[in-house]
């Protein structure tokens, strides 16, 4: 079964890291991507740009109409995202309970029951 797992965060939280703690958080998680990759349940590994660089596409009346950052208000937004595959639901939240992230931030779990005819991983 594929899960999608989701680090949220926010600016506020990302520019508290010192210079330091930035790059033990960075080689905390490029070690995760490894050793999951390693044993072939990660599939894929997502980080999104800031917040200010989203656009939300809306079609009315049969035309886009293109704003700009996320739908939601929030103060917090989706920083990265994994796509695993593992044999069940609690092998995903333990995957997830290990990201250097989750003791900072939220992390979610969602299964992904579905997917395009076509997709490479």
């Amino acid at each position: 079964m594929k899960y999608m797992i989701i680090i949220y965060g926010n600016q506020e939280l990302w520019e508290s890291f010192s210079a330091e703690e930035t790059q033990k958080h960075i080689a905390e998680q490029d070690a995760f991507n490894r050793k999951y990759a390693e044993t072939g349940e990660l599939l894929g590994a997502y980080g999104t740009a800031d917040a200010v660089q989203a656009k939300t596409v809306r079609v009315r009346n049969g035309l886009p109409a293109v704003t700009d950052g996320p739908y939601l208000e929030s103060k917090e937004y989706l920083a990265s995202w994994y796509l695993v595959e593992v044999d069940d639901e609690q092998r995903a939240l333990d995957l997830a309970a290990e990201l250097p992230f989750a003791s900072v931030g939220a992390v979610e779990v969602w299964p992904v029951p579905h997917e395009a005819p076509g997709n490479k991983i």
